[in-house]
């Protein structure tokens, strides 16, 4: 049986597109499966880009004629800039294939899943480098051994922006984890050519500034320095598209969905992740909110709760940094917490000179501290101590005379380990302090022990380090209580108040947020308790309304604790599309079925959403639930009888027969095998998704 009913071989001729190397040639490809093009060039490193919503897997061919696995060809397709900026926007319209090190290459075949229009393909030539880093220097004090961008052979001669420079965060706030997912198959002197072949791919392929990651750090243990900027600089990367701004990333080399971390490569991720974010003092074990700049996951806007330590797919749906590196980042943080200690954490600094300034800092365990302040020609002029887990003291600065001073909190030292100190300068004038972004989400609260809405999170921005007062009051301005007061750092902040204990009804919340000078800033937001609608839900979130007695209906329930008019509606992304259901209810269970039809007409297939809405004498609560109509079975594909490939279109569950054996097994969208029908002369396939749809039988 041929593998392939057409097999079309490309020798090039037509001039490339216009590229700035000669390390990397691109050329645009047939827009059809099955085609075997022959590279310009032998290539280590090659990335492909297309138009369309399909998908593209490839292999390469090697110069002994052996050939590669099949590979997707954007498996972290999400490791972007954020949008709207100018390395986005050069390669707007594309996918953008990942890098991938294929070794010493002449050819390409690819093969095209769903609709795309345009293909093309960078091959990159990444040789060895005679002087490829063996023994590196160490690049600080408590950093881990780097290798440099001019050690691992950086061409800074295509970066771009190099009149402006980078963009520079206001500060490193989390450390995420990657890995490239490219081979893990590659030697030791390997490594930088590599990372030279990503540099290029992602500045010559992708319009990008430079390298998208900060650090790379390959299986040996060796770390290598990505983007240009400095290292103990925020270097905004481009790596978490809606994350960047504040972030470090860290890629590991190769594919760790499967394969484990060696010892020498989690021994050098914990001591740069130690080193990194000790330099901004941030505790590894902390939690930070941040602000997306907008993905398909994350709407540019929302607050996103984040591990400080966080791997990629925190931020996106995405399988990275991989199954088994994504498993041990609790394990991983610990250990970063460990490594050299002791640390000092979060210093928040409020005041200014002619009135009181508050140090404040915590520390990772309980040491001599000291924060000391010289003026303009080294002579100390203030200085507090103590020895305890928290940093806490004020200098009165009232009738100390204008000027410049410069300030050091210390910890450790004599007899023990010393931490990293904190250093900074205190003027005479004290920055302005805004808040902002100030909600309660959801706007609407829901403490029924339900899981929906349990939790009230309060979110806000401090434009400076301030005391904070957190404040509840009724709808008549009558307050309740306390919920928080403290010293909080400057930037995106969230809340979680867990115990809601007041009655239904209308409240506010107040922040005020202060100066020792005494200037304050006061903001109000509010929001509703409201327990009246408890327990809704989808009994099934599919359904495949063909008449064939499978999920051709689904049932939206729910509860009532209290007397409610109650409208189900039916949206598709933006647009209502019928009122399914408008009636005042009582005091329990609700029920409204739906049959995938408005009125005597079935609904097209695609995603939509039931919205619940429940009004009371309080407020109106509104749940949305989503819900897929899908009548067609999944598609079915024998790509490769030789390798026993298939691939199918969407989740299934694909029962197998062969001979008098019968076997199902559950499949992801995309390429799968079947190594067990090795040996057998004829098999039988069909594919079932979940709402009970079923392919015509595929036999081989």
């Amino acid at each position: 049986m041929k593998l392939f009913r057409a097999v079309l071989v490309l020798f090039f001729a037509a001039p490339a597109v216009a590229v700035a190397s000669p390390n990397l040639v691109a050329r645009d490809l047939p827009a059809r499966s099955d085609v075997v093009a022959r590279a310009p060039n032998t290539f280590d490193l090659v990335g492909l880009h297309w138009k369309g919503s399909g998908a593209v897997r490839f292999r390469t061919q090697r110069a002994d004629g052996t050939w590669s696995r099949w590979r997707l060809s954007a498996p972290e397709s999400d490791d972007l800039p954020d949008r709207n900026t100018a390395e986005a926007r050069r390669s707007r319209g594309w996918h953008l294939g990942n890098p991938f090190w294929v070794g010493r290459s002449e050819q390409i075949q690819y093969r095209l899943a769903g609709r795309v229009k345009r293909l093309r393909a960078f091959f990159v030539r990444s040789p060895l480098l005679g002087g490829t880093p063996q023994r590196v220097k160490l690049f600080a004090a408590n950093a881990p051994t780097l290798i440099t961008r001019a050690e691992w052979g950086a061409n800074e001669a295509i970066r771009r922006n190099r009149k402006k420079g980078p963009k520079i965060a206001d500060s490193v706030h989390l450390a995420i984890v990657h890995h490239t997912a490219g081979t893990n198959n590659y030697s030791r002197s390997q490594s930088a050519a590599i990372v030279r072949g990503i540099e290029t791919y992602h500045v010559l392929g992708n319009g990008w500034d430079d390298i998208g990651y900060n650090f790379l750090v390959d299986k040996y243990g060796q770390v290598f320095e990505g983007r240009y900027g400095g290292m103990e600089k925020a270097v905004v990367g481009a790596h978490a598209m809606g994350f960047n701004f504040g972030a470090v990333g860290v890629a590991l080399l190769g594919n760790y969905n499967g394969a484990g971390l060696t010892a020498a490569e989690r021994t050098s991720l914990v001591k740069l992740l130690a080193w990194r974010l000790d330099l901004v003092h941030l505790d590894p074990l902390s939690h930070v909110t941040r602000v997306s700049a907008g993905n398909p996951e994350y709407a540019q806007g929302a607050s996103v709760y984040l591990r400080a330590i966080s791997g990629h797919r925190d931020t996106y749906q995405t399988s990275c940094p991989g199954n088994s590196v994504y498993a041990q980042l609790p394990s991983i943080t610990r250990q970063v917490v460990a490594t050299g200690t002791p640390k000092i954490y979060s210093p928040v600094l409020v005041g200014a000179v002619g009135g009181s300034v508050r140090f404040t800092a915590r520390l990772s365990s309980a040491v001599p501290w000291t924060v000391t302040l010289v003026d303009s020609l080294g002579k100390v002029v203030a200085s507090g101590t103590g020895t305890s887990v928290a940093v806490d003291w004020t200098w009165d600065a009232s009738l100390t005379p204008s000027g410049l001073y410069r300030y050091t909190i210390s910890a450790g030292g004599a007899g023990t380990a010393a931490a990293r100190p904190v250093t900074g300068a205190v003027g005479e004038s004290l920055p302005a302090l805004t808040v902002t972004q100030f909600r309660v989400d959801p706007a609407v609260v829901s403490p029924n022990g339900d899981g929906f809405g349990d939790t009230a999170r309060i979110n806000y921005f401090l434009s400076v380090s301030a005391p904070i007062t957190l404040t509840l009051a009724d709808a008549a301005g009558h307050q309740l209580a306390s919920l928080f007061s403290g010293i909080v750092s400057q930037g995106s902040h969230s809340f979680a108040w867990n115990q809601v204990g007041v009655p239904d009804g209308r409240y506010s919340i107040t922040i005020s947020a202060g100066s020792a000078t005494g200037k304050h800033v006061t903001v109000k937001t509010t929001f509703y308790v409201d327990r009246t609608l408890a327990q809704p839900k989808l009994s099934a979130a599919a359904l495949s309304p063909n008449g064939d007695g499978l999920f051709d209906s689904t049932t939206l329930s729910f509860r009532l604790n209290a007397a409610a008019s109650v409208r189900v509606e039916l949206w598709r992304a933006k647009t209502l599309v019928a009122t399914l259901f408008d009636q005042a209810l009582a005091i329990g269970p609700g029920q409204v079925p739906w049959n995938g039809r408005v009125g005597a007409k079935q609904v097209a297939d695609g995603s939509y959403d039931l919205v619940l809405k429940v009004k009371d004498t309080v407020t109106t609560v509104t749940q949305k639930l989503p819900v897929v109509v899908d009548t067609k079975p999944p598609r079915l594909r024998l790509v490769s009888r030789s390798r026993l490939q298939f691939w199918t279109n969407e989740p299934a569950a694909v029962t197998v027969s062969w001979g008098t054996r019968r076997l199902t097994k559950h499949v992801r969208a995309g390429y799968f095998g079947l190594p067990f029908l090795r040996g057998a002369r004829h098999f039988t396939l069909t594919a079932t998704d979940a709402v009970g749809n079923k392919t015509p039988p595929l036999r081989g």
